[in-house]
């Protein structure tokens, strides 16, 4: 049986891949004007430098999902995390559009693979409370990268232009710990999940089972909390997106202090999610959930009336705080709903829900601008979840009076 000493350094290891897939995207947000001038490209194709490593995520995940129901999450988590360090770290080296282009798909294939990997380590190494603990501090750990990145991302940025590509390669020895450290899962004869020295996932359930649309018809509460995680994501990119254009209104025009506001989004929620487990013996799981949407709805209404560089922390620090109880949620509740011989495959559609929702979210969002402008953005967005909040707690008062 695996020892919590062992236990102990895999959580370690997990939380600190956690923080590479939000480490993506969001090291070189504050470089990209300076990818536009160093390689002549316009401002939109610099972008695609931040973008492109999302799609091939949502297009790669459902893959990688699959291989991890093969053959166990380890070698995909290590094999992935070079990948992540090799796809990330090349930009060092290249000093072209395209290649750099292609290095970045390079990366979205090593993130989707670290990403789901450590999503079914966390199913398969704890249970009960220590999972849910566990599946907080993933949260936290992606939220305090959310924080540290990017101010990471720009201090390096200042030494050089393609510095920040250099900090990807942290992954490479990332993987040999994760070699040394995580222990292998192997299937066992009743169809379960066993750590192969010794311990692994108790509930015991047939292989097998239908495709995805027979999956969802048994199980109707799983597509809503893809559809939870879809939403959490495109509201959480109306932060990222569009708030720094709301603080340039009230005179928060550095790049520094823009900084600090989304810093601040990301620490808030990294506290709440380190809290999770200990929040889920006061509550359930759809309490916490619908804390968060009243979080989100007071956060957002809020942004739209901030007039104050200190009163547009507020509606940040209440999103966040959000966040960091629906992400761990989401996680949980697939863990328990998805088949048990399949967590790779249907852990990895929160990759793609995701991705998927961040991408879609200046979409979306955007066509308010013109009309309603950015104050119309966070306007719709409260909206969004108040509508949530009362869905929820309707449903919830069904189901107590039934």
């Amino acid at each position: 049986m695996a020892t919590s000493t062992q236990r102990r350094r895999t959580l370690w290891v997990v939380v600190a891949a956690a923080t590479l897939t939000v480490m993506a995207g969001a090291i070189l947000g504050p470089i990209v004007p300076q990818i536009r001038d160093e390689l002549g490209v316009s401002g939109s194709a610099a972008g695609l430098i931040i973008t492109t490593h999302g799609g091939v995520i949502v297009l790669a995940s459902p893959l990688v999902g699959s291989l991890v129901d093969r053959i166990g999450p380890r070698r995909p988590l290590v094999g992935g995390l070079f990948v992540y360090g090799l796809g990330g770290g090349a930009g060092l080296f290249v000093d072209a559009f395209l290649p750099l282009l292609a290095s970045r798909v390079v990366l979205g294939l090593g993130t989707a693979a670290v990403y789901t990997s450590v999503t079914v380590l966390i199913y398969d190494l704890y249970e009960g409370q220590a999972m849910e603990r566990a599946l907080g501090y993933r949260s936290s750990a992606n939220s305090a990268g959310a924080a540290v990145w990017p101010l990471v991302g720009g201090v390096a940025g200042s030494l050089a232009w393609n510095a920040p590509f250099g900090i990807y390669l942290v992954a490479v020895p990332l993987g040999l710990l994760a070699a040394a450290t995580v222990p292998e899962m192997t299937a066992s004869s009743d169809g379960t999940d066993t750590a192969a020295n010794g311990s692994g996932r108790a509930d015991g359930a047939e292989r097998g089972g239908g495709g995805v649309l027979a999956v969802f018809r048994d199980r109707p509460a799983l597509p809503l909390v893809y559809l939870l995680y879809f939403g959490a994501n495109a509201l959480l990119y109306v932060i990222v997106v569009y708030y720094p254009q709301l603080l340039s209104g009230i005179g928060v025009t550095s790049s520094l202090r823009i900084s600090l506001y989304l810093a601040a989004n990301g620490a808030a929620g990294g506290v709440s999610a380190i809290a999770y487990d200990r929040l889920l013996g006061y509550a359930d799981r759809s309490t916490l959930v619908l804390a968060a949407f009243g979080l989100w709805a007071g956060g957002l209404a809020t942004a739209t009336v901030v007039g104050t560089a200190a009163g547009a922390a507020l509606p940040v620090v209440l999103f966040g705080l959000g966040i960091g109880l629906v992400f761990p949620s989401t996680f949980a509740w697939v863990e328990a709903l998805a088949p048990p011989d399949r967590q790779g495959q249907f852990s990895s559609y929160i990759a793609s829900f995701g991705y998927t929702g961040q991408f879609l979210s200046p979409v979306l969002f955007g066509a308010l601008v013109p009309l309603a402008g950015v104050e119309g953005v966070f306007a719709a967005a409260a909206a969004i979840a108040g509508i949530a909040a009362v869905g929820l707690g309707t449903s919830r008062l069904r189901g107590a009076a039934s």
